[in-house]
């Protein structure tokens, strides 16, 4: 039995942990829509990515905080692709600030981009991936949302970006009882601090070997979209193997 070639949109592919996910995505032989702010960077990861495993894949610049940018990047994988079996919400930003100290437009905007951003997503990828699961009987559709350890344990400094990224798992696990049984489950990857260059401003506190590897991230994702349709894992929690399991 043939099985249909499978696709998957990655959000804030260039760099980091999005672009780890869209690597071990191409390896594993999936085409691929990938979306950034820099279409330079863009353009040169997907050269990357197509060397990788020589998948198609579709590079679509845009602001994460632009409803019609978002429309436009699932339209473009829409055309390429037709259907889309894998969502990989990655693309967020993040902000230190005290509960008593956190201006508004600082809150909003992250609001905007970790919560409203990853929403739009999946209003406009939900008939994609409706079409993929039903087009894929073993394994359904995928979400993956990357969320962080902050929403799930209180972090100083951290509250809002963490209420962001808990309304997110939330955002997921409500999808799951929406959408589980048509064949299209989500899982919220919830890590402490990952070895990138966005977590670079924590090394005086924390050396880079003591972070996670961003293969390690990929290496759960690749592990998530193998799964069956059967198999519903709403989330998962990455800790540090020197902290406690409870701080980021």
């Amino acid at each position: 039995m043939t099985t249909a070639k499978r696709s998957a949109l990655v959000t804030g592919a260039t760099r980091g942990i999005g672009r780890g996910i869209a690597e071990r995505l191409a390896v594993d032989g999936f085409d691929l829509t990938i979306s950034a702010r820099d279409p330079e960077a863009l353009a040169a990861t997907a050269d990357h990515l197509r060397s990788l495993g020589g998948v198609t894949v579709v590079a679509r610049a845009g602001e994460l905080g632009e409803p019609d940018d978002i429309t436009a990047v699932v339209e473009a994988h829409r055309m390429a692709h037709g259907d889309l079996s894998v969502l990989v919400l990655n693309a967020g930003v993040g902000s230190l600030g005290k509960i008593g100290d956190i201006p508004m437009h600082r809150f909003q905007r992250l609001v905007d981009l970790n919560l409203r951003a990853p929403l739009l997503y999946l209003q406009a990828a939900l008939p994609l991936l409706r079409a993929a699961a039903e087009s894929d009987p073993r394994h359904g559709a995928k979400v993956i949302a990357m969320s962080s350890i902050t929403g799930v344990y209180a972090e100083p400094q951290l509250a809002v970006y963490g209420a962001t990224k808990a309304a997110l798992g939330m955002l997921i696990e409500t999808l799951n009882i929406e959408q589980g049984s048509s064949g299209i489950t989500g899982t919220a990857i919830a890590p402490g601090y990952v070895d990138t260059d966005l977590a670079a401003w924590k090394h005086d506190d924390l050396s880079p070997d003591s972070m996670m590897p961003v293969s390690d991230v990929a290496e759960l994702v690749g592990s998530l979209v193998a799964m069956s349709r059967r198999t519903m894992v709403g989330q998962v929690v990455m800790a540090r193997s020197s902290s406690d399991g409870r701080r980021a």
